[in-house]
């Protein structure tokens, strides 16, 4: 009895010990299970995919913008460069080969230190834990141990999933380098300005000194600190055997640090950001996200194109901008008027200007000259070059002049007007009276409309009318010869989509069009009447390669081939006789080319819109606000024919297209005829050569030169 009496307190200590350690195991299990109800399953580890940056891409392969809510560029293991890995196992996890996710020694280390020095500072995470925590926010970043058990629970599962060469690439494509940049690939490009492949010894040993505290060891804002890590890195590395003394000492002299981030992806901005709208339109219907899939986005512009043009434009702004600023000295009535809309003071203003300072933001509109130029393939669509505004990072702004300014055209939009009296059976011998008209508008509103010169003369043929734009020309023919409607509906057909108003003042393009359309439509007169809308994107491409949506050229037949021949015959006129001569003779430009100048009333828009059989070029240079003049000598074969000039030279001698002119139809025919009175010639007739729709040639015979006499008496 004695016996059974003295084991009963150690039975019940050690049933209650059991019970207790039981429960406590339960209730851990239990904890356990809670806990991992919101961490990732296994399915989810295999469908882990890290956001990515898209890259919008010209056709040459150089790379224009990138889109992305997190600077993510993930790349495979083998292009990181070995000296990187061991790197990062020196400094992050040296037995990550060894653990299975969770490295044991180094917990009972971890804990045996945070005892000693009574803090929670000394960290124990292996590189699998690391990547769990940057894979899944679920687990948090606060330090407890409710975080530190999630850790470990996911990076058990992650071990599961993944190889361990799976998990280093994860782990370098995922972890944050600073600046906004996640992932090995962005942090190079963005600190050293090459790929990670390329990463030397002292660069790999920058970038993984980083990771502790990306923004305290910033190479950029903290070089000295940045230098200090580098060193750390190096030694711990040299250390464990992955480089030899020699390869530390040089790597240690080796000056990494960049006086800023150098990656640059910036180019075309108009460009890419007018992609990157055209993109969202289409977003939901790929189910695509663009700043999270790693997209490919393949566009048409050709940056060989792109820079001749941005170049040939900016010097023509500086150009403009300087005749603008002369005219605001030279004249006070002028700068007052433009002063009168800001409040800003007149001294402040012209100190600025005589000091070439920085027009500052809040005088931007009334005295910044703006401008845009779109280059597009006659025989596609393809947009092949685009400048919005100007390119100077002080005055770069999100408005895309080329597609969203509406600017009245002017002259340019005359060809729709000579048109449609062509198609009506007209000639281009028709001659009108180049007389002053005045047009009733109501019964107390008269226009009197003038040349841009105030000359005037007897009767001038419709092809003289339009190479030396004659504004009389073009408003009797819209008085006398076709109607604003008939006029309107062609704009329309090619493919102008703004408000064209059917009003006699049509003659003289006072209905605003976008640059970009107006090209278009010129570009379809090049093409033989088959308009193309302009398109920017060639092909989206998931990260793996594989193409999404190709995207190919959207053509109509807008106007017959004979009817555009003659049309586009009569532009070539404007280059070779008239108002863009200098493209020939000043500029030496001698490949086949038709176009217009444009210049509104007031000087407020200048244009050039050309195209030859391969290209179109549209140039208008104004200012964001419609009410100031460009000057008095800005007219557009002064203030936008030099930057069309130019850029149209320098794209053919630098591309070598092969010599190529429009075939005259079938349907057209040319002939000669009397230079006077352009009928059938009779034998004495003084001759000029002339051509004409087969259907409407000249039927009559010149009645005024009967003899070899009547050809003296004509010129009395």
């Amino acid at each position: 009895m004695p016996k059974r009496g003295k084991s009963t307190p150690f039975k019940k200590v050690f049933l209650n010990t059991f019970l207790l350690l039981f429960t406590a195991f339960i209730g851990g299990v239990i904890f356990l299970i809670v806990l991992s109800r919101d961490l990732p399953s296994l399915e989810e580890l295999r469908k882990f995919n890290p956001e990515t940056i898209s890259k919008i891409m010209s056709s040459d392969n150089r790379l224009l913008k990138e889109l992305y809510i997190q600077k993510r560029d993930v790349i495979p293991l083998g292009k990181m460069p070995q000296n990187l890995i061991n790197a990062v196992l020196s400094m992050e996890d040296r037995d990550f080969y060894e653990h299975s996710g969770v490295d044991i020694k180094g917990i009972f280390r971890a804990i045996f230190i945070d005892i000693i020095t009574l803090s929670t500072r000394q960290g124990a995470s292996t590189l699998t834990q690391q990547l769990a925590r940057n894979m899944y926010n679920t687990i948090g970043f606060k330090k407890t141990i409710t975080r530190k058990l999630k850790e470990l629970l996911t990076a058990i599962q992650i071990e599961k999933t993944f190889t361990k060469s799976e998990i280093m690439e994860l782990y370098l494509n995922s972890v944050y380098f600073g600046h906004g940049r996640y992932g090995v690939q962005s942090a190079s490009l963005y600190y050293f300005g090459c790929e990670a492949k390329d990463l030397s010894l002292a660069e790999s040993a920058t970038i993984i000194g980083l990771l502790p505290a990306p923004a305290y060891y910033s190479p950029i804002n903290h070089p000295e600190k940045a230098k200090i890590r580098k060193k750390i890195v190096l030694r711990s590395m040299n250390h464990v055997g992955y480089i030899t003394d020699k390869q530390n000492e040089i790597a240690l002299a080796e000056n990494v640090i960049p006086e800023t981030g150098t990656i640059n992806s910036g180019l075309a901005p108009y460009f890419s950001e007018h992609v990157r709208r055209e993109l969202e339109k289409i977003d939901e219907e790929l189910n695509i996200n663009l700043y999270e899939d790693g997209l490919i986005i393949h566009t048409t512009l050709d940056m060989e194109i792109q820079s001749i043009l941005e170049k040939a434009f900016d010097e023509g702004m500086e150009r403009n901008q300087k005749v603008l600023q002369k005219e605001f000295i030279n004249s006070p009535k002028k700068l007052k008027k433009a002063l009168s809309k800001t409040g800003f003071p007149k001294d402040s203003i012209l100190a600025i200007i005589n000091d070439n300072r920085p027009i500052p933001p809040e005088l931007k509109n009334q005295f910044l000259v703006q401008g845009a130029a779109v280059v597009i393939d006659v025989k596609n669509g393809e947009v092949l070059a685009m400048v919005g505004g100007r390119n100077e990072k002080e005055y770069r702004d999100h408005f895309n002049r080329a597609t969203q300014a509406k600017r009245q055209p002017g002259s340019v939009f005359k060809p729709f007007i000579y048109m449609t009296a062509l198609e009506k059976g007209i000639p281009p011998t028709k001659q009108i009276l180049n007389q002053p008209l005045v047009v009733f508008i109501d019964d107390t509103v008269r226009w009197n409309p003038q040349n841009h010169d105030g000359s005037t003369s007897m009767l001038e043929t419709m092809r003289y009318g339009l190479k030396k734009s004659l504004n009389l020309i073009s408003v009797r023919i819209v008085k006398e010869l076709v109607s604003p409607w008939q006029i309107k509906k062609n704009a329309e057909m090619f493919g102008l989509t703004t408000n064209i108003r059917a009003v006699n003042s049509i003659a003289l393009g006072v209905s605003e069009v976008y640059p970009i359309e107006i090209t278009s439509a010129y570009a379809a007169i090049g093409n033989n009447g088959v308009l193309n809308k302009p398109f920017f994107i060639k092909s989206i491409e998931n990260r793996y390669g594989r193409v999404l949506r190709e995207f190919h050229p959207d053509s109509k037949e807008v106007k017959n081939e004979d009817l555009i021949y003659i049309i586009r015959d009569m532009m070539r006129s404007v280059i070779d006789e008239g108002t863009g001569g200098s493209i020939r003779w000043k500029y030496k430009f001698r490949r086949p080319l038709a176009g217009k100048t444009g210049t509104t009333n007031g000087k407020t828009d200048a244009w050039f819109v050309g195209y030859t059989p391969q290209i179109a070029i549209g140039v208008w240079v104004g200012l964001d606000d419609p009410g100031v003049s460009l000057g008095q000598t800005q007219y557009g074969s002064s203030a936008a024919l030099p930057i069309f000039a130019n850029t149209i030279k320098e794209i053919y001698n630098k591309k070598e297209w092969p010599i190529e002119d429009w075939e005259m139809p079938d349907g057209v025919t040319e002939l000669e005829i009397c230079s006077e009175t352009y009928d059938k010639p009779t034998r004495y007739c003084p001759l000029t050569k002339e051509i004409f729709l087969k259907d409407y040639k000249p039927k009559n015979l010149c009645s005024q030169h009967k003899s070899a006499f009547d050809r003296f008496k004509s010129k009395k």
